[in-house]
């Protein structure tokens, strides 16, 4: 295919033009042509001036030199035009490109193929479908639809704008297509999250014998992993293997982040290795892979080696001791984060505090909180809900009530930590109210809502309301009660003093019965003397639970409060009989900022 191209020439001798018409693309270059031809006057000659416009506008530092030496050329041709609109699409301000083609045009020029390619870049930057589709009117009326390039700019403009329906039609209709075609399109399918049609457009590309390169294949992977599409992902792996595709840096990057995500470290690893560039974001992948392969030993190692981290780096790291409940290891990471003063983002913010509330680190989870105010940190509701979180489970109800009322935007998870924060502390009836407020103000109740809430009936001792609650669980908001809604009943009756109820209710349970249901129930048993069902209780968790040393100590100080000491001798003698590992209790102090256990 043919495409016009800009020329030039120049009123200038060449004799005399030829020390700085060097073969350099240097501004150095163009300032010196530029000077001579001011000293020669013929700044405003615009077959002279052509050159030097041109290097000014291929830089963004010397743009405002190109617009001078246009705005002094008398008549300028159409290759000046184009180059003011190139300059001007590429830079921060892609409006001024639009105004240079309204004034183009006005001067008598409608433009040739490459001015429509450069105002497409112009459009796309100003993310105006509108204006996109009048220029791409004009292109129709002066016939440059069957130009290749033009139609790439049109179809990645439409795309990118989130106009697929016309990018499709552009493409549709074109009677000569390349690679740039294909991807321009793919792109814009995945930029608008359409991951089946990436595929789809994949095979087309198989089915018509056209190569796919490092841009359609970063798109294709993107689309498998989202999609979860693995045999896919699995052939495009064989696909670059076979067809040689080079594997650069932000095609290695995809490949290491879908494979870490199937926890596939190896093959990520292989990848990782042979990659001949690297930046930040390959490291940061593959550390991702080995927290979420739970090898956070190969993950340290990595990250240790890091020549440069940024923020995601550390965050990776810190998340990635979280997941596998190394919450101490987490928090010394985070502060050595601190110690050389890299800035935490919302995501690390939030791992963090989660590690405090596990652990119980008032004295830090503040200390972070200190930190996110002095610092700006944005107070997302990811940072809002672990704040509270934390500083319900250490103690400190009032600052996380505080916290609570100050997020602008809640979620089902701000509410529910708050009330089973307030269940637990025991502050049972505002527990209750904020409930009752949560529903109030159309907030869906979850799972793990009602937990809190039967929590503080069972603490509150209000018997008749917590069975309200559960029983409006399916009927009123269409959740099944689990196990663990259950057992906070058992826990209710239990502590009531109600162990016949307690007995039947289980015994009515649509599920049997775990080991913790049981275990409430002899606990209960003990307090109260119940010797009958506290047997019943036994036997079951010998039979669920034999292996727990836990059992046979709660069993056997039942019958010795009940003072049946035959019956508790006779326990003891079968834990020791079966060799079974007696419970072992831990705790923890905070001491200078450190857990010590």
């Amino acid at each position: 295919m043919k495409l016009s191209r800009p020329f030039s020439s120049t009123s200038l001798p060449l004799q005399k033009a030829a020390p700085y018409l060097n073969s350099s693309n240097s501004i150095a270059s163009a300032k010196e042509l530029h000077a001579h031809l001011i000293r020669t006057q013929k700044y405003s000659d615009p077959f002279a001036i052509s050159h030097v416009i041109r290097l000014y506008s291929l830089f963004p530092t010397s743009l405002h030199k190109a617009l001078v030496a246009f705005n002094q050329t008398e008549r300028p041709t159409l290759p000046i035009w184009n180059y003011m609109i190139r300059g001007l699409s590429k830079s921060d301000r892609p409006i001024e490109a639009l105004h240079m083609y309204v004034r183009m045009r006005q001067q008598g020029f409608p433009g040739n193929n490459l001015t429509f390619i450069f105002i497409f870049k112009a459009c796309l930057q100003l993310s105006d479908i509108v204006l996109g589709q009048a220029v791409h009117v004009n292109v129709l009326k002066l016939g440059y639809q069957s130009y290749l390039y033009v139609c790439n700019a049109l179809i990645y403009t439409y795309g990118s704008c989130g106009d697929l329906v016309g990018a499709g039609k552009v493409f549709d209709r074109m009677s000569e297509r390349d690679l740039v075609s294909w991807n321009s399109l793919i792109c814009g399918y995945s930029q608008c999250y359409k991951y089946h049609e990436v595929l789809g457009l994949f095979a087309s590309m198989q089915a018509e014998n056209v190569k796919a390169d490092a841009v359609t294949l970063v798109k294709v992977v993107l689309a498998c992993s989202y999609l979860g599409d693995f045999d896919t992902a699995d052939f495009v792996a064989k696909y670059i293997r076979d067809s040689c595709v080079r594997i650069d840096v932000y095609l290695g990057n995809t490949l290491i982040d879908m494979y870490g995500r199937r926890g596939l470290v190896i093959l990520a690893e292989e990848v990782f290795t042979k990659m001949k560039e690297k930046n930040v974001v390959s490291w940061n992948a593959m550390i991702m892979g080995y927290a979420k392969a739970r090898d956070l030993t190969a993950a340290r190692k990595l990250f240790d080696k890091m020549p440069n981290r940024d923020v995601i780096s550390w965050t990776s790291m810190i998340t990635g001791y979280c997941q596998a409940n190394r919450f101490s290891d987490a928090i010394a990471l985070f502060q050595e984060m601190m110690a050389i003063k890299v800035k935490p983002d919302e995501v690390t913010v939030a791992s963090v505090l989660s590690a405090c509330a596990r652990l119980g680190t008032f004295d830090v989870g503040k200390a972070v909180h200190d930190y996110v105010r002095q610092h700006d940190i944005k107070m997302d509701i990811y940072v809002g809900n672990a704040l509270v979180d934390m500083y319900c489970k250490c103690g400190s109800v009032n600052t996380a009530l505080e916290v609570f009322l100050s997020m602008s935007k809640k979620d089902t998870v701000s509410w529910t930590s708050m009330i089973s924060g307030l269940a637990v502390n025991g502050f049972h009836d505002n527990a209750i109210q904020l409930f009752s407020q949560m529903l109030g103000e159309g907030c869906k109740p979850t799972h793990g809502t009602f937990v809190g809430v039967l929590l503080a009936c069972a603490h509150a001792g209000l018997v008749d309301k917590g069975l309200e609650y559960f029983e409006s669980m399916e009927k009123r908001h269409g959740l099944v009660p689990e196990m663990k809604h259950y057992g906070c009943v058992v826990d209710l009756l239990c502590r009531s003093g109600n162990l016949n109820r307690a007995f039947e209710f289980i015994n009515l349970m649509p599920m049997v019965a775990d080991v913790v249901l049981w275990r409430m129930l002899l606990s209960a048993c003990k307090l109260h003397g119940n010797v009958v069902l506290a047997e019943i209780a036994v036997n079951k968790l010998l039979q669920l639970d034999p292996d727990n040393g836990g059992n046979y100590v709660l069993s056997s100080s039942t019958y010795a409060t009940a003072e049946r000491w035959d019956d508790a001798m006779k326990i003891r003698r079968l834990m020791d009989e079966g060799a079974v590992q007696r419970p072992l209790g831990w705790s923890s102090i905070e001491v200078d900022a450190s857990t010590i256990q």
